[in-house]
């Protein structure tokens, strides 16, 4: 069975048949930039040019970087402030003309990774965490989510953890593996405090980098893996969701 994903992002937004037997790309994905400033009515467009890329006739499940409840966008950290309140999932499927199924990013990243990657079959606390423009989080005890947990914008010495540990905080500062590393550390060790995760499941585009940082950090108890889907979780995730499951 394929179902269409959409993952919108700070930096761009990419889509693609999913198939759901084997949680996999049917295609190649087709990715836009995500446009700056990043309104509801310009990401509505890119996420259009990336559905009618495939010409795709069918439910679409779309991931978005912030809250998102009975399809709307509660919070916009890293995207334009008028996504705040927006009905998106009324508003994104006006624009593609396809139902729509709408949920926070991460979220869709940790489902996937939690049905055909590394949390599969796993128990207890599972933290998946995704690094990237800002830091996702998506929480789970015995298997089960609790969504839009947003764990990026816990306070660390002062900052937005995002502000200090994500990836694009690694390349604005210019950072080196070493350096960058220690703030994941530090907030590695803050997270692992609050909810004692057995497992924690580092995603976004850094997961293919996994062997440049993971083995620098140390202090936590935690076994610390990489995304098995890597930066096509929040796609699989998102087809998953447009398909119920």
């Amino acid at each position: 069975m394929e179902i269409f994903g959409v993952d919108i992002g700070g930096s761009g937004i990419k889509g693609a048949p999913v198939d759901l037997d084997r949680g996999e790309l049917a295609r190649e994905r087709h990715k836009v930039l995500t446009p700056h400033p990043a309104t509801p009515a310009s990401v509505a467009d890119g996420v259009a040019e990336v559905v009618g890329h495939f010409d795709w006739k069918g439910p679409v499940g779309i991931t978005f970087p912030g809250v998102v409840t009975g399809g709307i966008t509660r919070t916009a950290a890293n995207v334009d402030k008028g996504w705040i309140d927006t009905d998106a999932r009324k508003l994104l499927s006006e624009r593609i003309g396809q139902p729509v199924t709408i949920l926070n990013d991460a979220d869709a990243a940790g489902v996937a990774e939690m049905t055909f990657g590394a949390g599969r079959d796993r128990k207890g606390t599972v933290i998946m965490l995704t690094l990237g423009t800002g830091i996702g989080s998506a929480v789970f005890t015995d298997g089960q989510l609790v969504p839009n947990t947003e764990l990026g914008h816990l306070e660390l010495h002062g900052h937005d953890a995002e502000k200090r540990a994500s990836t694009k905080a690694k390349e604005d500062e210019d950072l080196s593996w070493h350096h960058w590393a220690h703030r994941v550390q530090k907030y590695l060790v803050h997270v692992e405090m609050l909810f004692s995760p057995e497992l924690f499941i580092i995603g976004g585009g850094v997961s293919r980098k996994a062997e440049k940082f993971l083995p620098l950090i140390e202090h936590v108890r935690a076994e610390i893996v990489p995304a098995q889907l890597q930066n096509n979780a929040g796609i699989v995730g998102a087809a998953m969701a447009a398909a119920g499951r």
